[in-house]
């Protein structure tokens, strides 16, 4: 699941930019880039979403799991 996690991260950090983008400076980058409500931007905002909706579980997790076991604390 580490791959994953990987993309969702790296989609939420999009989609932090871009609202980053549009609260400080009224830019929308997804539109610019892709059109207003394209099909293609329709899909981008639709991953970011499933992305910020799948990064929630990250506060669920165990942070100890990553770590090698016989490490000493």
């Amino acid at each position: 699941m580490r791959a994953l996690d990987i993309i969702a991260l790296i989609l939420v950090v999009i989609g932090a930019i871009n609202w980053g983008l549009i609260g400080f400076f009224g830019f929308n980058l997804v539109d610019s880039l892709f059109g207003t409500m394209s099909s293609f931007s329709r899909i981008v905002y639709a991953l970011v979403g499933i992305a910020g909706l799948y990064a929630l579980s990250f506060f669920g997790r165990d942070r100890d799991r990553d770590r090698d076991p016989r490490e000493v604390k």
